[in-house]
Formats: C-alpha cells, sequence, structure tokens
C-alpha cells in the first residue's frame, strides 16, 4: 500500500452514482410536471428566455428555459419555466406552468422555484448562478391601478 503525501488534484474527476429519480427528487420537488427523455422537449421557437451551465468537458449541461405556447383544449397561452437537466443520453425535466395573462404571487413563485432549482443543479456541472435584475414590460390588461 502506497502513502499518500499529496492533497488531491482540484480538477481530478469525480465520479457519482445518481439517477434520475434521485435528481429529481432533489431538485424538482415542487415543478408541475417531471419527466424523464432520450431528447429534450423544448421547441426552440416557443423559447422567451434561456440560460445555460455546460459542462467543460462533456455535452452534460443544464437549462433554465421560459417558453410560451398554446396548448391544446386549453384557452389562452401558458407560461412555463422548465430546467432541464442533461447526463449522458438522458434528460430529465421539471416544469412550473402559469396562463401567461397570470401574474403576481403565483408567477413570482414559478420563478423563484424554477430558479432555484437551476442554481441548484447547477453545481453538478462546477457553476455558480449569478442573478440579475431585469425590466418586465407592463400587461395590456390586468388589474386596474388604485389610489389609497
Amino acid at each position: 500500500m502506497t502513502a499518500r503525501t499529496l492533497d488531491p488534484d482540484w480538477d481530478m474527476p469525480l465520479v457519482l452514482n445518481i439517477t434520475p429519480a434521485g435528481l429529481a427528487n432533489a431538485l424538482f420537488v415542487t415543478a408541475d410536471e417531471v419527466h424523464t427523455a432520450w431528447q429534450s422537449c423544448i421547441d426552440q421557437s416557443l423559447v422567451v428566455a434561456e440560460s445555460v451551465a455546460q459542462d467543460g468537458h462533456t455535452a452534460n449541461y443544464c437549462r433554465l428555459v421560459e417558453q410560451e405556447y398554446e396548448e391544446d383544449g386549453a384557452e389562452g397561452i401558458w407560461h412555463d419555466w422548465m430546467v432541464e437537466v442533461r447526463i449522458g443520453e438522458v434528460f430529465i425535466a421539471g416544469h412550473w406552468r402559469l396562463p401567461a395573462d397570470g401574474r403576481g404571487a403565483d408567477w413570482q413563485w414559478c420563478n423563484s422555484e424554477a430558479q432555484n432549482a437551476f442554481t441548484a443543479a447547477c453545481i453538478l456541472f462546477g457553476r455558480r448562478v449569478g442573478r440579475t435584475v431585469f425590466v418586465e414590460e407592463p400587461l395590456s390588461s390586468g388589474p386596474p391601478a388604485t389610489r389609497h
């Protein structure tokens, strides 16, 4: 047996045994829908915002995608916050959804939950997430302004 005299190298690859169910339970516990697939379920033509954390050594990644679409049988447009993790050939996705004309606490909650899941998933790829400020356009319809 050889004695180890040096600390492990910071760039030494680590190997974990992790399952899609393990990731889903850790990252997507509050999501409306969670699923696995052999390919991405993102339709690039529906994407309104996207952030990606890429693994520097493989094709693995984590994406936070916001997309808007009309759902069959449902009235109006839906907004979908989706976190997609690709590890090897497996895609694991969690979705948080609301009607696109809905705002307020529900909108903020979905946005926050998806961002938190993305932030946590980025750790798998050695990435940190920085927060940013954005300006949201006012709705053309919505609750009337009141004065107190």
